[in-house]
């Protein structure tokens, strides 16, 4: 007699039918001594294996593998990770008709063996056109909070945080670029574990609590990006932040030349942001060590290494049809900036502020590139899941990373941006009776 569990479970491309499943599953654990546990909503393989003793391993030994076909299970990819290293463990996501939901997570026993795994894995074809998607997992204990009031200090964004929700241990804010009194209308909230980020996240999430009676948008922190150390080994470029925005290039290569003459090749300063070439990557470093939380022109800097993003990732837009690229974006429309008209849309919606979020990397021929992600605070406690808006390319220039957030935005909140032409009232036509497609 047929099981109603194996109807959907039936063999489909090289796939095998549910008895067969169940037989490959115990002959992996039989030849690994691995346990396989039926969780909530995840199978767990290992965690810890048998016979380990002390602590788990450190952060950073965990891949996410995603893209994973429907009908693969531990028997399959277990074999294929082994190869990488010690498997501590594996969490496989399941839905409720015995099929995974298309992504897993792998722990290893050291960072070196996840980092030769995810450098193999990603793209790997586990089956005829399957490709994996393999990246870094980050345990993440940092929430993005955005709609704060600008007059608010971090002590007091600290404490009322602390209120709300538990395990806080430190917010990070960043000062206004033209006024250092007041904050950017966000905050990273540090917790003390994921689990605690993600208890705030859930009890944040849903709109019902307003900080200082604003409504606020919550999302995860971006993860850093995570950069492999052979590439990192070679950047010899910092990444200055929190600078005055009248400071200058002249005074911040007089600074990052001052330990060593001649080091610095050449500054390229954005708003309240630099970076800073060097000729030689040792007097990067020098330089990193000795100048990170110095105050220049009374504001105390932050400095990094410069990371740098892969080469899939951005594109460059060129303004008008002068470019290359021909007219990509249409800026004006009849008077009217695509920021203009998102401000629009969420007043008119009672949506709040939108939040742009900056974020920057460094491209493959080592220029800078920028990307924007936008927080409609009221939209983020709606659509969990759409929040932020994040366009899929970066661009060369801020501004255009600017206008291609709003026009991405937009486009998301089904409001078409094409063709200038009307636009001017058609745009505002349309602001009045946006339909937000709940994604």
């Amino acid at each position: 007699q047929s099981h109603p569990m194996e109807s959907n479970q039936k063999a489909s491309g090289d796939g095998l039918t549910g008895t067969q499943k169940e037989a490959a599953l115990l002959a992996l654990t039989q030849r690994t001594g691995y346990q396989l546990r039926q969780e909530n909503g995840q199978r767990r393989y290992g965690g810890p294996p048998p016979g380990w003793d002390g602590p788990p391993p450190e952060r950073g030994s965990e891949i996410f593998v995603g893209k994973l076909p429907r009908d693969l299970f531990e028997d399959e990819l277990v074999p294929l990770c082994e190869k990488f290293g010690k498997i501590y463990e594996v969490r496989m996501m399941m839905d409720f008709n015995g099929n995974n939901r298309g992504y897993a997570f792998v722990t290893f026993s050291t960072k070196q063996e996840s980092r030769a795994a995810m450098k193999q894995l990603n793209n790997y074809e586990i089956r005829n056109g399957r490709l994996l998607g393999v990246c870094a997992s980050v345990d993440n204990c940092r929430l993005f909070v955005g709609g704060i009031p600008k007059t608010k200090k971090q002590e007091e964004i600290l404490s009322e945080m602390r209120k709300v929700t538990e395990g806080v241990v430190d917010v990070i804010v960043y000062p206004s670029a033209a006024d250092k009194s007041k904050n950017r209308g966000f905050a990273f909230v540090e917790y003390e574990s994921h689990r605690a980020a993600a208890m705030a996240r859930r009890k944040l999430l849903p709109g019902r609590i307003q900080l200082w009676s604003h409504a606020i948008a919550v999302d995860w922190a971006e993860p850093e990006v995570e950069v492999d150390e052979d590439t990192m080994a070679t950047v010899k470029i910092l990444y200055i932040r929190n600078l005055m925005l009248q400071t200058t290039e002249e005074t911040i290569k007089k600074e990052f030349n001052s330990l060593k003459p001649g080091a610095v090749e050449r500054v390229k300063k954005i708003r309240d942001y630099a970076f800073v070439h060097f000729n030689q990557r040792e007097d990067a470093i020098n330089a990193m060590n000795a100048l990170n939380g110095k105050v220049v022109d009374g504001s105390p800097i932050e400095v990094t290494l410069a990371k740098p993003v892969d080469k899939d990732s951005y594109v460059r837009y060129t303004r008008g049809t002068g470019g290359r690229g021909g007219s990509l974006l249409q800026t004006d429309y009849a008077g009217y900036t695509l920021g203009q008209v998102l401000e629009e849309l969420c007043q008119k919606n009672n949506w709040g502020q939108p939040v742009y979020q900056l974020h920057s990397a460094m491209g493959p021929d080592q220029r800078q590139l920028f990307l924007y992600k936008i927080t409609i605070p009221a939209l983020a406690t709606q659509y969990p899941n759409v929040h932020p808006f994040t366009p899929a390319k970066l661009c060369a220039a801020v501004d255009d990373a600017k206008v291609h957030a709003a026009e991405h935005t937009l486009q998301t909140l089904g409001l078409q941006t094409e063709g200038a032409g009307d636009a001017g009232c058609a745009a505002t036509a349309a602001v009045a009776s946006v339909a937000f497609p709940g994604m």
